[in-house]
C-alpha cells in the first residue's frame, strides 16, 4: 500500500537505494513494467464510425428496398433511396467523428521531462522511462511524472484538485499512515500529473504508467461504456415498431397479390412501394439536422455539444451532479470576512478581479482602518498575480486580491518596502515572518495560524492604537477564529512589531482574514431555476464535509451529506440517494457508485466537472458536462457537453434548450408518422379496392412519388418545425417521465384518425377523375396529398399554442414545398415524376377536400385531448 508503511521500508520492498537505481536496472524495470504511459485499449477507426450510421433498423429496410428495385429494373427508385441513406449516413458521421480521445489526452499529462537519481547521479530524463524504485526529484512548478511515496521533504504543497477535488494545496509530510486512509488524504503520497506548487522533495516511484491513479482512471474510463440516450432508445424502438409492421404489411400485400394470380415482380414492385410509404426515410435525417441546428443555437448559448443525441438528454434530465471546485465555486480562493479593530468586516468581490470594498453593519467603509492588516497581508507573502492568475500559494493570492481592494498594489509595495530578511513558513511552526525597511524604520510582518500567532503576541491594535493584549482579547478572537471556521473559512493571523531584529516574540496582533473558494455569482440563481425545472441539483466534491456544506447553503442546495467512507459502507446505495444533496470527500470510483445509484432510481443523470478525477463519471453519467476554460483535456474529451464560459447557469440554457428540441421532434414526428400513415393507407386500401384501368391494377401514388413527398415536401416542413420557438413555460414544468414514449396515446390517435382522413381525401380525388387518365390521376392524388401534409403541419403546431407566423423557416419550407410541387408537375420533372399537368377544377377539388379534411381533423383533435386527458 506504501502509504502505510515507512520510507525505509518502501525502499527496502522496492530493491532500490537513496543513490537510485543503476542504469542497467532501470533498462531490466522498464522492460519488465513497461513504460510510464498511458496505454489505450482500443481506437475506433473513422471507417467503423461510419459504418455504424447504418446499424439502423429502418435503415435496413430501405436497404432492402434498393435490392428489390434494382432486382425488378426499377434503377432511379433505387439510386434515389441509396443517395438518401449515404446522405444520411454521412451526415452522423461529422458530427460524431470528434469522438472517442479520452485516452490520448491522459497521455498528454505524461509527456514531459522528470529529474531522477540514477547511477548517484542527479540527470534528466522523459518521464516515460521512469521505472518503480527510481528516486525522483521535485521542485516547485513540477508536474509530478510518477505516483511515489515521500522520502525527505522541504515545506513541500502539491495542487492535487484535477486529481482529487479539492482546490487548496496539500501540505506534504513523511510520516506513514494509518490503512484505509484515502487517496486525498495521503499525505506522504505524490500522485502523477499533480504539480509541485511549494518547497522541494525527494521521494521513490512505486507506481507507473496504469498502475498510478490517472492510469486507474484511464482504466474507469476504458471500461465505461456509453450508454444509449433516451431520444436513442426511443428512435431505435420506433424503428423497430415501424419496421416489423411495414414486414407484415408488405407480406399480406405481395401474398395476396400471388394468390390472386399475379406476376411477381408487379406484386414486388407494390411490396416495396408500400415499404417506402411505411418508413419515414426523411426521419433520421431531420432529426440528425434539426439536432445539429439546436447545437449551434446553444454554441450563442456558451455550451458545445459533442454529441448530437444528448441535446435532447438535457431535455429529460431529473439530476445534476456537480463538482463543487470550479464549477460551482470559482476555483479561486478569495478573503470574505476579516476580523480587526473589534469588529467583522464583509469583502465584497469574488476570485482574483480586484473589485470589491469592505463592508461593516451593512453599510460600505473606508479601507484606512484596515491598511495595516491589508499591508501585512500584501508583504508577507511569496506570490503574485500576472494577468488574473495567481502564481504560487491560492491563499496567498487571496491576500493580494483583497490589500488590491483597498488600492494597495503588490508591484508598488514591495519597492516602497524592500524585504530585508524571512523566516519562512513550516507546518511544524505554521507561521511565516518577513522583515522590511519602511521610510528608514525596519518592521516584521507575521501571518500564520490565529493560535500560533496568538501565543507570540503580547500587544494588539485597536483603531490604529496599540493597547495591551488582555484575556478577554484573546478570548474574543478565539471565538471569532472558530466562528470563521465554522463558516468552512480558512483564517490566517495578522501581526507585526517595529524591530531592528528579525524575530516572532512581542508582536502586535492586528486581526483575522477568513478565505474560503466562493461560489460564482450566478450559481445561486441557476439553482433556484433547476429547482423550478423539477431537476435536483447534487454536489459531489473531494473537499471536506464543512466546506461542502458551506458553499452547499450559500447556494441553495438543501439535503444531508455523505462522505467517501459513508459510501463505502453502504451496500445498497440506491436507497439513499434520493436524500442526499453533499457528497464529500469522494474519489472516482465513488462519483461512479452515486451516479449508479441515482440511474437505478430512474433518473436521467448530468455529471459536470473540470478535472482528471471526473472524467469516468463524466462518461458513465448520460450526459457529462465539462468545463471549457479550466477543464482538464481528460474531462472534455470523456464529457457529451462543454460550457465555452465555465458558467452552471449555462446549464440551465442548455436544459430548457434541450426540452424545445424534444417538443419540436414530437411535432415532427407526429407529422411524419401522420403523413407516412396516410400514404400506406391510401396503397393498401387501394390494392384491396381493386382500382384498374384499361383492365389493370393501378395504384393511386408511384415508388417515386411518394420518395419525393417523404423526402422533400415532407422533409422541409419537418426540418423547419426543428426551429420553432420555446413553449414560454417550458421550464416550469417538471421533467417528462424518461420512459415516456415519443408517441404518446394522444398523438397516436391523432395520428390514425388525420391518415384516415387524408387517405379517405386522396382515394376520393383518384377515383372520380381515374376514367380521364391514370396518370391525371396519379397527379391529382400526388398534389392532394403534398397540400394535406402541409395542412397538417399547422395542425399540429395547434397544439403548442404557436402562431401562424412565428417561424420565418417553416413559411419559407412551405413555400419551397409548394413551389417544388409545382415544378415536378408544370415542367421536364414530370417526365421523371410520371405527372400531367392539372388545371384549375383539378386545383378546386383539392382545395375543397383539404378543407374538410382540416375542418375534420382539428375538431377529432379537441375531442381526442378530451378523451385523453393530456394537459397542455
Amino acid at each position: 500500500m506504501f502509504y502505510n508503511e515507512s520510507a525505509e521500508k518502501i525502499i527496502e520492498s522496492l530493491k532500490t537505494k537513496k543513490q537510485g537505481l543503476s542504469t542497467k536496472e532501470a533498462a531490466l524495470r522498464l522492460r519488465r513494467y513497461g513504460p510510464n504511459e498511458i496505454k489505450a485499449e482500443k481506437k475506433i477507426h473513422p471507417f467503423t464510425i461510419f459504418l455504424k450510421q447504418f446499424k439502423s433498423f429502418i435503415v435496413y429496410i430501405l436497404i432492402t428496398a434498393i435490392v428489390v428495385s434494382a432486382l425488378i429494373g426499377e434503377y432511379l427508385d433505387a439510386g434515389v433511396i441509396f443517395a438518401i441513406l449515404i446522405l444520411n449516413a454521412v451526415f452522423g458521421f461529422i458530427q460524431e467523428y470528434k469522438a472517442e480521445k479520452s485516452i490520448e489526452a491522459l497521455k498528454k499529462l505524461a509527456s514531459f521531462k522528470a529529474k531522477v537519481i540514477r547511477d548517484g547521479k542527479t540527470e534528466e530524463i522523459d518521464a516515460v522511462n521512469i521505472v518503480p524504485g527510481d528516486i525522483i526529484l521535485i521542485e516547485v512548478g513540477d508536474k509530478i511524472p510518477a505516483d511515489a511515496r515521500l522520502l525527505e521533504i522541504s515545506n513541500l504543497q502539491t495542487l492535487e484538485s484535477a486529481l482529487t477535488g479539492e482546490s487548496l494545496p496539500v501540505k506534504k509530510e513523511v510520516e506513514a499512515l494509518p490503512e484505509g486512509t484515502s487517496v486525498a488524504d495521503r499525505k506522504n503520497m505524490i500522485f502523477s500529473g499533480t504539480i509541485v506548487t511549494n518547497g522541494h522533495a525527494n521521494a521513490v516511484a512505486v507506481r507507473t504508467g496504469m498502475g498510478t491513479q490517472i492510469g486507474k482512471i484511464a482504466k474507469l474510463i476504458q471500461e465505461t461504456e456509453t450508454e444509449f440516450t433516451p431520444l436513442q432508445k426511443k428512435l431505435r424502438s420506433l424503428g423497430e415498431w415501424l419496421g416489423g409492421l411495414t414486414i407484415l404489411v408488405c407480406i399480406l400485400v405481395v401474398a395476396g397479390g400471388l394468390i390472386k394470380g399475379g406476376e411477381i415482380f408487379p406484386w414486388l414492385l407494390i411490396g416495396v412501394s408500400l415499404a417506402v410509404a411505411a418508413i419515414p426515410e426523411g426521419l433520421p435525417a431531420v432529426v440528425t439536422i434539426s439536432l445539429a441546428l439546436g447545437v449551434q443555437r446553444m454554441v450563442k448559448k456558451n455550451s458545445l455539444i459533442r454529441k448530437l443525441p444528448s441535446v435532447e438528454t438535457l431535455g429529460s434530465t431529473t439530476v445534476i451532479c456537480t463538482d463543487k471546485t470550479g464549477t460551482l465555486t470559482c476555483n479561486e480562493m478569495t478573503v470574505r470576512k476579516i476580523f480587526a479593530n473589534n469588529s467583522v468586516y464583509e469583502v465584497t468581490g469574488a476570485g482574483y478581479s480586484t473589485r470589491g470594498g469592505f463592508v461593516k453593519d451593512n453599510k460600505l467603509v473606508s479601507s484606512k482602518q484596515l491598511s495595516m492588516l491589508l499591508k501585512i497581508g500584501a508583504l508577507c507573502n511569496n506570490s503574485e498575480i500576472v494577468d488574473g492568475k495567481v502564481i504560487g500559494d491560492p491563499t496567498e493570492g487571496s491576500l493580494l486580491v483583497s490589500a488590491a481592494k483597498a488600492g494597495i498594489k503588490h508591484d508598488y509595495i514591495i519597492r516602497q518596502c524592500p524585504r530585508i530578511g524571512e523566516i519562512g513558513f513550516t507546518s511544524e511552526r505554521k507561521m511565516m515572518s518577513t522583515a522590511h525597511k519602511i521610510e528608514g524604520k525596519k518592521y516584521v510582518f507575521s501571518k500564520g495560524a490565529p493560535e500560533v500567532i496568538l501565543n507570540h503576541c503580547d500587544r494588539i491594535m485597536v483603531n490604529g492604537k496599540i493597547h495591551r493584549l488582555t484575556r478577554e482579547d484573546r478570548k474574543r478572537i478565539n471565538g471569532m477564529n472558530e466562528r470563521f471556521a465554522k463558516e468552512a473559512l480558512r483564517v490566517l493571523a495578522m501581526a507585526y512589531k517595529e524591530s531592528d531584529k528579525l524575530g516572532e516574540r512581542s508582536l502586535i496582533f492586528v486581526g483575522l482574514q477568513g478565505m474560503i473558494d466562493p461560489p460564482r455569482e450566478e450559481v445561486k440563481e441557476a439553482v433556484q431555476k433547476c429547482k423550478k425545472a423539477g431537476v435536483k441539483v447534487i454536489m459531489i466534491t473531494g473537499d471536506y464535509e464543512i466546506t461542502a456544506k458551506a458553499i452547499a447553503k450559500e447556494i441553495g442546495i438543501e439535503g444531508s451529506l455523505l462522505s467517501g467512507k459513508d459510501i463505502d459502507k453502504i451496500h445498497d446505495l440506491k436507497k439513499y440517494v434520493e436524500k442526499v444533496a453533499i457528497y464529500a470527500r469522494v474519489n472516482p470510483e465513488h462519483k461512479i457508485k452515486i451516479i449508479d445509484a441515482l440511474k437505478k432510481n430512474g433518473h436521467i443523470v448530468a455529471m459536470t466537472g473540470d478535472g482528471v478525477n471526473d472524467a469516468p463519471a463524466l462518461k458513465k453519467a448520460d450526459i457529462g458536462i465539462a468545463m471549457g476554460i479550466v477543464g482538464t483535456d481528460v474531462a472534455k474529451e470523456a464529457s457529451d457537453m462543454i460550457l465555452t464560459d465555465d458558467n452552471f447557469a449555462s446549464i440551465v440554457s442548455a436544459v430548457e434548450e434541450g426540452r424545445a428540441i424534444y417538443d419540436n421532434i414530437k411535432k415532427f414526428v407526429n407529422y411524419l408518422l401522420s403523413s407516412n400513415l396516410g400514404e400506406v393507407m391510401i396503397l393498401f386500401i387501394a390494392m384491396i379496392i381493386g382500382f384498374k384501368y384499361a383492365g389493370v391494377l393501378v395504384l393511386p401514388l408511384a415508388a417515386i412519388q411518394i420518395l419525393w413527398i417523404n423526402i422533400v415536401t415532407d422533409g422541409l416542413p419537418a426540418l423547419a418545425l426543428g426551429l420553432d420557438p420555446a413553449d414560454p413555460k417550458i421550464m416550469e414544468k417538471d421533467p417528462r417521465n424518461p420512459k415516456e414514449h415519443i408517441i404518446s396515446a394522444n398523438m397516436t390517435l391523432n395520428i390514425i384518425v388525420i391518415g384516415i382522413l387524408m387517405t379517405l381525401g386522396v382515394l376520393y380525388l383518384f377515383s372520380i377523375n381515374l376514367a380521364k387518365g391514370v396518370v391525371l390521376a396519379q397527379t391529382i392524388a400526388f398534389t392532394a396529398l403534398v397540400m394535406f401534409e402541409i395542412v397538417r403541419v399547422y395542425m399540429v403546431r395547434m397544439k403548442y399554442h404557436i402562431g401562424i407566423f412565428s417561424n420565418k423557416y417553416l413559411i419559407m419550407a412551405i413555400c419551397s414545398s409548394i413551389a417544388l410541387q409545382l415544378a415536378v408537375i408544370y415542367t421536364p420533372l414530370s417526365l421523371i415524376f410520371n405527372t400531367a399537368p392539372l388545371a384549375a377544377i383539378h386545383w378546386m377539388q383539392i382545395i375543397i377536400v383539404g378543407s374538410i379534411v382540416f375542418i375534420a381533423g382539428v375538431s377529432a383533435a379537441k375531442i381526442i385531448k378530451y378523451l385523453t386527458h393530456e394537459v397542455d
